[in-house]
Order: C-alpha cells, then sequence, then structure tokens
C-alpha cells in the first residue's frame, strides 16, 4: 500500500494539528513497515526532520510555501496533478482546506479539526468563503476524519450523507513522567513563578475567552482568594486587547501573559500550576485538557460538550459566558483538596484513551477499510 500525506500546511507555528500530526503518523509510519509512506513538505520548512529514518519513508519537497494558501493554492495546481497521477497511491490524506487537489488512484481524505468558520461569530463574508471551499473540497474527498464525536455531528447537521470518521487526538503521556525536580525548579526560577499560579493555555484569540477568565480572577481577588492567573499563547489578533484588559482591572501585578516558549517549558508549566483551566467559547477539540490530565492536574472547563465528550461528564464546567458561575468553578476546586485529588486521579485514567499508538492503529484500521 502506497499512502501519501499532504503535509504542505504545516511549518514551526505551535498548534494542535501539528502535534496530532507527528505524534499519530509518526507512529503509524512504524506500525506500517510494508506500507510506502511518501510526505510532501513545502518549500523552506524541513518536516523530514520531525520523523526517525525509516526505509519506508520518502519526502518530496515541493515548490510550494507552507505560509501562502492562496498563493500554495494557485501556484500548485499544475504540480499536483502531474505529482499525483505520477504516485500511484492508494490513501492520500490533506490537512487543511482547500482540498482541491486529489489522487486520481487513491481513497482521498480530509482531516478537518473544527467549523469555527461556520459560526456566526466568523461573520458573514468568511462563512459564505469557507462554506464554498468546503463544498468544492468535497467533490475531491471520498472520506473525512474529524477529532471528536461533536465534531462529526456538527460536520453531519451540514452535510448528512458525508461520510465521517472519528480519530481523537493524542498526547505522549511519557514525556510528562520524564520531566525532572531539576528542570521544574529552573523553570521556576527562570520564569520567576509564585509558589501557586492558574494556568491558561492557548493562542490569543477572541474564542479562548480570556477577557472574561480575567474577570473572574478580579472577582475571585475581590473576595479574598487570590490566586496570579498565568496564560501562555503567541498573540493570534487579541494580545494588545487582553493587555489592556488586564491593566483595566488592575492585575498587572496578578495576570501574566507569556509567549514564544518551547514545548518542554510549557509541558513544565503544566506540572507546576495549582489548577488548569479552559474558558474557551468554541473547541473542535481541546488538547491542553489531555496536556493538563498527563500532567496530573486538576481543571475546570467551560461547558462545551466536546469538553464533556473528553471528560465524559466527569469534570467541573461552567456556561463560558457567565463570569460569576467560571469564578465560583474556580474556587471551588480550589478550595477542595477532595476535589483535586478526583480530578487529577480521574485524569491519569483517563489520558491512556489517547496515546498515539492507541489512535495510530484507528489510522491503520480506516486505511486498511478503505483499500480494501
Amino acid at each position: 500500500m502506497r499512502i501519501g500525506l499532504n503535509a504542505t500546511c504545516f511549518d514551526d507555528r505551535p498548534s494542535g494539528a501539528r502535534n496530532r500530526f507527528t505524534g499519530i503518523y509518526g507512529e503509524l509510519i512504524r506500525r506500517l513497515p510494508d506500507a510506502e509512506f511518501v510526505l510532501y513538505e513545502p518549500a523552506g520548512f524541513p518536516i523530514h526532520r520531525w520523523f526517525y529514518e525509516a526505509p519506508n519513508l520518502s519526502f518530496r519537497k515541493i515548490p510550494l510555501s507552507g505560509n501562502h494558501r492562496v498563493r500554495r493554492f494557485v501556484s500548485g495546481f499544475r504540480y499536483w496533478q502531474a505529482a499525483l497521477a505520477n504516485e500511484k497511491l492508494d490513501i492520500f490524506e490533506g490537512f487543511n482546506l482547500p482540498f482541491l487537489n486529489k489522487s486520481p488512484t487513491a481513497h482521498n481524505l480530509l482531516t478537518l479539526h473544527d467549523m469555527r468558520m461556520m459560526r456566526r461569530e466568523a461573520g458573514v463574508l468568511d462563512r459564505l468563503l469557507f462554506k464554498t471551499t468546503f463544498k468544492v473540497s468535497l467533490k475531491a474527498t471520498h472520506h473525512v476524519v474529524t477529532v471528536s464525536g461533536t465534531m462529526r455531528d456538527e460536520i453531519l447537521g451540514f452535510y448528512p450523507e458525508l461520510p465521517v470518521s472519528v480519530i481523537y487526538n493524542g498526547v505522549d503521556v511519557a514525556e510528562f513522567d520524564r520531566i525532572s525536580d531539576q528542570e521544574l525548579s529552573e523553570v521556576r526560577s527562570r520564569l520567576a513563578l509564585p509558589e501557586e499560579f492558574i494556568l491558561a493555555v492557548g493562542h490569543i484569540e477572541e474564542r479562548k475567552n480570556y477577557s472574561r477568565l480575567i474577570d473572574a480572577v478580579a472577582r475571585l481577588r475581590a473576595r479574598g482568594r487570590s490566586c496570579p492567573l498565568l496564560i501562555v499563547g503567541n498573540d493570534s489578533g487579541s494580545g494588545k486587547t487582553l493587555e489592556e484588559g488586564i491593566a483595566s482591572a488592575n492585575l498587572s501585578g496578578h495576570v501574566r501573559i507569556l509567549s514564544g516558549l518551547d514545548d518542554q517549558e510549557v509541558r513544565c508549566l503544566y506540572r507546576l500550576c495549582h489548577l488548569f483551566v479552559f474558558p474557551s467559547s468554541y473547541e473542535g477539540f481541546g488538547i491542553p485538557i489531555l496536556e493538563a490530565m498527563a500532567a496530573g492536574r486538576p481543571m475546570v472547563l467551560s461547558d462545551l460538550p466536546v469538553f464533556r465528550e473528553i471528560t465524559q461528564d466527569t469534570g467541573v464546567y461552567f456556561p463560558y459566558d457567565d463570569v460569576e458561575a467560571m469564578a465560583s468553578a474556580i474556587e471551588t476546586v480550589l478550595s477542595s483538596s477532595s476535589e483535586r485529588t478526583r480530578l487529577i486521579e480521574y485524569g491519569k485514567q483517563r489520558v491512556q484513551a489517547f496515546t498515539f499508538p492507541e489512535l495510530a492503529a484507528q489510522v491503520e484500521h480506516l486505511y486498511l477499510s478503505l483499500s480494501q
């Protein structure tokens, strides 16, 4: 079996999609030594460095930049037609929209992480563009893979006849277990971290709902519950507004934003925090939940269907648009050692369902079922 993976959408920017790709498909290549994998990487970014050398893996450096979607599509249309015709693939999987360059010999798969551009908050023009792009892409796609049952239901709400499979995102628990006490101490000292702090992780954008989280922290502080908040994420358009909100709430010494950290530093912050909070108004999945579980940390979550799916309705939740409920949920867990212990023990058990070997086995099963 020959399997093509179009990885031209990836670069060095941290993202859940990138973590999923390296974790699941790196494991898949090891699981299928008799399959031939062809990985297409963008010009200027050596994706091959993410993977170990394997006799069943080859790379195609293509003359398309991963950073410019429109340019990549326009300049690459003829390239893909010729390249995919010559490869004679059995499976060809893409990981972003638009998905227009299908293999004429393969079962063509599209992995889709969320449908946020179809939501009202995206705006009329953005929704129209996404809907048009998606409809056109579906003509080149035989099967869609998505990251949660919640996302599957959302996709089918728009396209009920679409074949959709669910394969969750994952986490490498061992990476958290290998962190030493000395490394934790060094990170705490280097970043001048307080003894106890609340942690939130995710790019700085409106749907992450950090402005309400800051308001919740302000309410807790006003009633005597003072626990600093650390937000870890790169600016995706809302950084200035968030900084202004912190200043106007007189929390400049109490709430910090850290950007540009590497993966290991972020893992250390999970291990060091007293509580993890995920206040998003919309997610297709929620990898930080798995990371907090792997780090052995308790958490409180906005009451999204996908978060309840991941945590099997066993967590502590709050309506994402209710600041008082958010503050109360945080205070409840901070105040109860038994509740923190319950959440930690549950997370240690639950995270075992999201290991990369388990998820790679599911991708293998899907590939084999499609190629029969």
